[in-house]
């Protein structure tokens, strides 16, 4: 029987892969026979995370990257287009916050920068990706979003980053729709509380066990937790999928409603 879930010939470029769920999912899919192409901007990571994944057996190249930059992002997808000659699937990764605050106390500033790494970087790697793969005559290709389960359930404090994945989300369904004429598939990846650098402000502080009593599974989650969810999206296992978002939370949204 056949593997659906073999990634082999597959290229994979991943966003703000330097840390955090990034780095951890370009291991993952290097494991499982992907060719991972990593962006981010702190270059010297990158080149540790490579070291990392070759020494393990898999197949990985790093490029700067900063999402917020148009000519920077074209640089970046060119990179694979011109060593691999295909890019099968963009996960648009890349994600900050800005500390806990509210509504009221975000400035411009903060918002411009969560909402323009966070929403808008998504769309335009999107954007430009859907650009190559029509040009390149590749017959198709998938977008992974990795949204969160604020986009649905928040907690005060959380303004900008919430309202940034609650765009991404609706973002994959409004894309899967448009995206279809293409052969694109387009689907989103959220996770809830997991230990990162976007959530440590919060599972680090005086409430973190109170919080993480309101989880039915009693816990955060844990890296491996995604490994699963994130083969499913990146290979042909999901090929009959498209708009869907995939949570991965213990059951947390479950919890509040």
């Amino acid at each position: 029987m056949q593997n659906t879930f073999n990634l082999e010939n597959k290229v994979i470029a991943i966003t703000g892969a330097s840390s955090g769920f990034g780095h951890h999912f370009a291991g993952v899919l290097a494991a499982n026979g992907a060719t991972v192409v990593l962006g981010a901007r702190r270059r010297e990571k990158l080149d540790t995370a490579v070291e990392e994944i070759k020494a393990a057996g898999g197949n990985a190249m790093a490029a700067t990257l900063d999402v917020t930059d148009k000519a920077s992002i074209e640089a970046f997808l060119d990179v694979a287009y011109t060593e691999f000659g295909r890019l099968d699937c963009v996960i648009n990764n890349a994600g900050v916050e800005a500390g806990a605050k509210t509504y009221h106390t975000t400035d411009e500033e903060d918002w411009d920068f969560v909402v323009d790494t966070n929403l808008k970087a998504a769309w335009m790697v999107s954007k430009l990706y859907t650009d190559r793969v029509v040009a390149h005559e590749q017959g198709g290709g998938n977008i992974i979003m990795i949204s969160s389960i604020t986009d649905s359930r928040t907690i005060k404090g959380q303004f900008s980053y919430a309202v940034s994945k609650g765009g991404m989300t609706r973002m994959t369904q409004v894309m899967a729709l448009e995206a279809s004429k293409y052969n694109i598939r387009v689907n989103a990846l959220a996770p809830g509380y997991f230990l990162t650098d976007v959530s440590r402000i919060l599972l680090e502080s005086p409430m973190a066990d109170t919080f993480v009593k309101g989880i039915p599974m009693r816990r955060v989650g844990q890296f491996p937790d995604l490994d699963g969810p994130i083969l499913l999206l990146a290979s042909d296992a999901s090929s009959f999928m498209t708009g869907s978002t995939l949570v991965v939370d213990g059951g947390h949204v479950c919890a509040s409603l």
